[in-house]
């Protein structure tokens, strides 16, 4: 393993976050001795095994979280689990797995905390490809019976084009479906984006939540001011179907790295209400996740 790079210091918000305050989007990664990543990192390795998470939580005051399974580790949640297993009840997992996992192992994966598993239509930076070890929405279909039976969720990444283009397969799949960064809007295009206000409508349905993690999809560091209406525009469509997340460790965004104390500010700025705040906080991810 080459070098690892060690995520920013992340200072604590300027606000007391309500009790039970959850981050709904970080990674771990390691240690690599125990935990070697299956498939090619196209970026440096992060520095963010399960200490390091815990310990950046504790220092935002965030009580609890929930980890997502990157391509790096393919379909083998390891990390996560120990993880989980460490975490004193207070972490939730999303993994990824095709029709080539047993259903038994989904069972141990339910009992340790997975909630959900990710699928990954994005391709790597260029378009050269996807990115190593996902899965993708292709495998939905065949999944979602059994994440039904254990009501599990889906997780997706993709661009909103995609995302609109696959709105019936996630309809069919009578699933919670939960769109990763802001679904991956096109800000160039304007709140008025046709493929923006199909999100939208199928949010205002119920079945669809929206991850506000402002990172990926805004190139405005560090206050992403030029997201600040598709931001607004989530929440008042229907604020109990949005999940706040941080992202780290912040994988390839180097001196872009926000800084989580920053983007808490920020939230608490774009949403005054203080019981709106709790809501998207401690209410939502607790009914998606269970926490």
């Amino acid at each position: 393993m080459a070098e690892t790079v060690a995520p920013r210091s992340h200072r604590a918000p300027g606000w007391m976050l309500p009790a039970g305050a959850c981050d709904g989007h970080a990674h771990v990664f390691g240690p690599y001795e125990r935990f070697p990543v299956s498939h090619r990192m196209h970026y440096e390795p992060p520095l963010a095994p399960a200490a390091a998470h815990r310990d950046m939580l504790e220092r935002i005051g965030l009580a609890g979280g929930v980890l997502v399974q990157p391509g790096a580790y393919g379909e083998d949640p390891s990390a996560i689990l120990d993880a989980l297993a460490r975490g004193g009840g207070r972490l939730r997992g999303i993994a990824a797995a095709s029709e080539q996992v047993p259903q038994a192992d989904l069972d141990l994966w339910h009992a340790a905390g997975i909630r959900g598993l990710r699928f990954n239509d994005m391709t790597l930076p260029g378009g050269t490809g996807p990115f190593p070890g996902s899965v993708g929405t292709e495998s939905l279909a065949a999944m979602a019976p059994g994440m039904r039976t254990r009501g599990w969720h889906a997780e997706i990444w993709a661009g909103i084009d995609r995302h609109v283009a696959n709105l019936p397969l996630y309809r069919a799949s009578g699933l919670p479906i939960v769109l990763d960064h802001m679904a991956g809007l096109q800000i160039a295009r304007g709140p008025d984006d046709p493929a923006f206000k199909a999100i939208l409508d199928a949010l205002r349905e119920g079945w669809l939540w929206i991850k506000l993690v402002l990172c990926r999809c805004s190139q405005d560091f560090p206050d992403y001011a030029d997201a600040r209406a598709f931001h607004d525009a989530f929440i008042a469509t229907n604020p109990d179907r949005v999940i706040w997340g941080s992202d780290w460790p912040h994988l390839r965004l180097a001196e872009r790295a926000p800084d989580i104390g920053h983007l808490l500010d920020l939230f608490a700025v774009w949403v005054p209400d203080a019981e709106l705040r709790r809501r998207i906080l401690v209410d939502n991810p607790s009914k998606l996740y269970g926490l």
